[in-house]
């Protein structure tokens, strides 16, 4: 189900000028003493705050996801920038937007003489915390967390930086106390935030669903320190009474139709361009994606009639019987293949009044559904059934559900995942107003692509295959994408089933934390040397070389297991 934004959006306003912003800073336990500062907001209006900016930032896209992450995960094809001050938005967002409201929301509900009725409220907000709390452990790992947010409750401004092993034990238990809490069925006369919840409008099971599959989150990250801790996740969500999310429906989701999203920032800087490798899979295996994460480059019409009529040959590069001539990809990185990367926004000019710009960009309307005064909206999906179907197929295919019912096989899960994938990305698209992969139900497009021989599993590299999989179906999740390929090392440098192509530039492992000031540097620093990390350090050679926990064991990019 899509949710728009129209309710309590006054409330959000009023609150997040009177009571959010000073989160971060000392100024925040005045809010104890000032009268002229809201000291009881409503409830609901701090959960829709909160939960209105869990999805990605406008600055993280285009600085983070466009720039950086997408380059380096070789899912587009674009000029490289330097790590700049914009990086690692989230961050900020987590302690200056998300947490302190999901805290004050615990003590607002702890005050209450009523608060038993307010339980499964209360724990909607771990499943939110931990929900942004690992995107971002992902990038930064020590984080503060335990001791966050004390500042206007204890005076204390110094919170310790939690280890991210430590993390993951707790955040597992706030998700399995908020399962049982939400799955309680005699907890009778429950109030609910309703409307106020802009993704699940209060349906306690819905939740418990996503709190299944942000375990499944956890338990693929920790594969390479912890593959018993793995093996248990993967098992006891599968034997849960709820389990995770498993329809379109129950994705993590919604739609603020006033929301511009990118604009025309989607453009900041450079264009972005389809990625080569990616253009070259979704071609040879007849994906329906490809027309909507990619426009069409110039090669349409009667273009054949105008190259004839000028006696002009194409690049070399293209193959002129190509039946998807319009969709072409370029190099991950420029400086690896002059040939094509030439023609990255420059056209190739025919004669005087014919000229054909040859590389796809991509779909800017996917991306930015206001762009250029357009009409479009953002429908966001955070948590996909997608994603859960593959961490399901990744599983099994890995034995860990050896003895349980895993209510399908690997294939099966794959399965239902490509065809979800292709299902949200055309509503997403439709949503738009951009170019989608079909029409009507998609069945018949996505059975054929199912069982297309380069798709089917059944082969010796079917869990590579699963893994390209959930790559084209984090089109819309960089840090997802990003997390992928750093954990498994997919694509795979030399596959012949696709290879991640040459990239000359260092890929960083880690984001960096800005010097907290006097306050907390001293837990900062101590978080650093633990981690290994160079305080300081922003240049993307430091930041290659250096790992959060969790990746400390995992492959280098493109060096998976084959």
């Amino acid at each position: 189900m899509k949710t728009t934004i129209k309710s309590y959006k006054i409330g959000i306003c009023f609150l997040s000028a009177a009571f959010f912003l000073n989160a971060c800073t000392k100024n925040f336990g005045e809010l104890n003493t000032n009268p002229n500062l809201v000291t009881s907001p409503d409830v609901k209006f701090l959960f829709t705050y909160a939960a209105d900016r869990l999805p990605a930032s406008t600055t993280e896209w285009i600085w983070e996801s466009l720039e950086q992450l997408m380059r380096y995960t070789q899912q587009v094809s674009a000029s490289p920038y330097e790590l700049s001050g914009n990086v690692n938005t989230r961050y900020r967002a987590y302690y200056a937007d998300i947490l302190p409201n999901l805290i004050e929301i615990r003590h607002q509900i702890d005050q209450k003489e009523d608060k038993d009725r307010y339980q499964k409220m209360r724990a909607l907000t771990y499943i939110v915390g931990v929900y942004y709390g690992i995107r971002v452990t992902d990038l930064n790992g020590s984080i503060p967390y335990s001791e966050a947010m004390l500042a206007r409750y204890q005076d204390k401004f110094d919170p310790v930086f939690d280890p991210q092993q430590q993390l993951f034990t707790l955040w597992l238990s706030e998700l399995d106390n908020a399962i049982q809490v939400l799955s309680d069925m005699n907890m009778a006369d429950q109030e609910n935030y309703g409307n106020a919840d802009i993704y699940y409008q209060g349906d306690w099971i819905k939740w418990v669903k996503l709190a299944n599959t942000l375990k499944l989150r956890i338990a693929v990250r920790l594969e390479h320190q912890d593959e018993e801790a793995t093996r248990r996740i993967f098992r006891e969500v599968m034997q849960d009474a709820t389990g995770p999310i498993d329809s379109d429906e129950g994705q993590l989701q919604y739609m603020n139709p006033t929301q511009a999203f990118l604009g025309a920032d989607v453009d900041y800087r450079s264009r972005r361009f389809a990625s080569r490798q990616m253009v070259t899979f979704m071609k040879s295996a007849a994906d329906p994606r490809i027309r909507i994460y990619f426009d069409q480059n110039d090669l349409v019409g009667a273009f054949r009639d105008t190259l004839s009529k000028y006696n002009a040959q194409l690049p070399t590069f293209i193959d002129p019987a190509d039946p998807l001539i319009m969709y072409q990809g370029g190099p991950a990185d420029w400086t690896t293949d002059q040939n094509v990367a030439q023609w990255m926004g420059n056209p190739f000019q025919v004669s005087q009044y014919s000229r054909y710009f040859l590389i796809s960009p991509v779909n800017r309307l996917f991306l930015s559904p206001k762009l250029n005064g357009a009409t479009g909206n953002a429908l966001h999906v955070l948590v996909t059934y997608a994603e859960t179907c593959f961490y399901i197929a990744e599983g099994i295919q890995k034995g860990y559900g050896a003895g349980i019912d895993t209510k399908g096989s690997a294939a099966d899960w794959y399965n239902k995942g490509i065809a979800s994938s292709i299902r949200t990305m055309n509503k997403v698209a439709q949503e738009a107003g951009s170019t989608t992969a079909f029409a009507g139900d998609g069945e018949a497009e996505i059975q054929a692509y199912q069982q297309h021989p380069q798709i089917a599993l059944g082969s010796a590299n079917d869990l590579e295959r699963i893994y390209i999989q959930q790559y084209l179906a984090f089109f819309r999740l960089p840090n997802e994408a990003y997390v992928l390929c750093r954990r498994t090392g997919y694509p795979v440098a030399g596959s012949s089933y696709y290879p991640m192509e040459s990239f000359n530039e260092p890929i960083p492992r880690r984001f960096g934390i800005n010097d907290p000031g006097e306050v907390n540097r001293a837990n900062w620093e101590t978080a650093y040397q633990e981690q290994g990390f160079t305080l300081r350090a922003v240049d993307a050679q430091t930041l290659s070389q250096e790992r959060v926990w969790y990746d400390k064991n995992a492959p280098t990019f493109g060096n998976g297991n084959q």
